[in-house]
């Protein structure tokens, strides 16, 4: 017997639970592309993607998905044989170098580990070192999806002021964007990288370069760049077409737009920010008494360097994938698998599960899902301690 019939949860982390509204909007007849309804619609969207960001900088959208935001924040500043600093505290970060390096670009990589955040005294010590100021930009993981990390970026912009580095500071936010708070501007990131399918709860596909004039600057000095990935056209168009470098990304557009009107129905970015940051307490309030008996551990042990979108659990093989095979089969509700947390004991990342909660998520379902995870721990006898729904539900309980 099977208790998943019906709507089903994917509590991984990303992509995300797509609103029926967004997918409402984007159920409708092609648009005209020329002029009308669409054309309109774009400079009021442009503007508050910015306010999410917290910018009063450019933005350029790309139909891709994060990788694509990636090499587009890459090829618009760095040139092969350029070098850099990649700050990597999980797979992301060295997804990003993989990129970078692909491009030509040199890399040099600080690596912090899979359950600690960057520390902002080693960057200045390596960037102090660097009196050439041979290093041209520093790239920098906000939330690392496979550990659940949450890296301070305005820490990291004060140990590059600290030492005068003229270096610019290139932020993923694919993970935390409208999950975790990020005030670009207030932080000093000159480049922040973001895509549609996390906290802003569109179907993947469409993917956001955020830059402001430093960066810009740095652009413009470019021998070359590729006139699809050169931001230029996108983020300063005459006509529709230049946002997005060819025929616009149509639905996912009417998609963007009612998720941007249901974050300012909310209350706006601090209210969003504010449910995710509860949310996140809740669920972290039940893998504690979890943890209490049994092998389950949060793999960021300091609260204030996790994330408010995921959460990365160690469990031990081969529970994890024995608990989120259980969850998705008996209960409808799908977990994150442990991606890039392999290890020479644990070749599979057997030992290792995530869950996300990002975007469209309420408290049912955080108590549906940790409901599930405890029936699976229950089903399938792994140890664990009791009263974990109870400590969720006091922190819900003081919203």
């Amino acid at each position: 017997m099977t208790l998943s019939n019906g709507r089903p949860y994917l509590a991984i982390p990303g992509p995300s639970v797509m609103p029926d509204r967004v997918l409402c909007a984007m159920h409708r007849p092609g648009p005209n592309i020329y002029e009308g309804e669409l054309v309109q619609m774009m400079p009021a969207l442009i503007g508050d993607l910015k306010a999410i960001a917290r910018t009063r900088h450019n933005v350029a959208i790309y139909i891709a998905n994060g990788h694509g935001a990636w090499e587009a924040a890459l090829s618009n500043v760095l040139s092969p044989g350029d070098a850099v600093l990649s700050l990597c505290t999980g797979r992301f970060g060295h997804g990003w170098t993989e990129m970078a390096e692909a491009l030509g670009i040199e890399v040099q990589i600080e690596d912090f580990g899979m359950r600690a955040p960057v520390d902002p005294n080693r960057v200045e010590d390596v960037l102090r070192a660097d009196t050439n100021h041979r290093l041209r930009a520093v790239m920098l993981t906000h939330v690392d999806t496979s550990t659940s990390i949450r890296n301070d970026v305005a820490a990291v912009r004060a140990a590059m002021d600290a030492v005068g580095h003229p270096a610019l500071l290139m932020v993923d936010c694919i993970a935390s964007m409208g999950c975790d708070p990020f005030r670009m501007d207030d932080w000093g990131a000159d480049i922040a990288v973001a895509a549609s399918q996390k906290g802003l709860m569109v179907p993947p596909g469409v993917s956001f370069v955020f830059f402001n004039d430093k960066a810009a600057k740095a652009r413009s000095e470019m021998p070359r760049v590729s006139q699809y990935w050169d931001w230029m056209d996108r983020a300063n168009p005459d006509l529709l077409y230049q946002y997005f470098g060819g025929t616009a990304p149509t639905h996912h557009l009417y998609g963007l737009r009612e998720a941007l009107n249901m974050i300012a129905e909310e209350g706006g970015i601090e209210a969003v920010w504010a449910r995710h940051a509860h949310l996140a307490r809740a669920i972290w309030a039940a893998f504690d008494r979890w943890a209490a008996d049994g092998p389950m551990t949060l793999n960021v042990k300091d609260p204030t360097h996790r994330s408010h979108a995921v959460t990365s659990v160690r469990i031990g093989a081969p529970h994890g994938t024995a608990l989120r095979r259980w969850t998705e089969d008996k209960t409808g509700v799908t977990l994150g698998i442990g991606l890039g947390m392999q290890t020479a004991e644990d070749p599979n990342a057997d030992g290792f599960f995530r869950l996300g909660h990002m975007g469209h998520v309420n408290a049912p379902m955080v108590m549906g899902a940790l409901s599930s995870i405890q029936a699976g721990l229950t089903a399938l006898n792994i140890p664990h301690g009791k009263d974990a729904l109870a400590a969720a539900t006091q922190v819900i309980s003081e919203a």
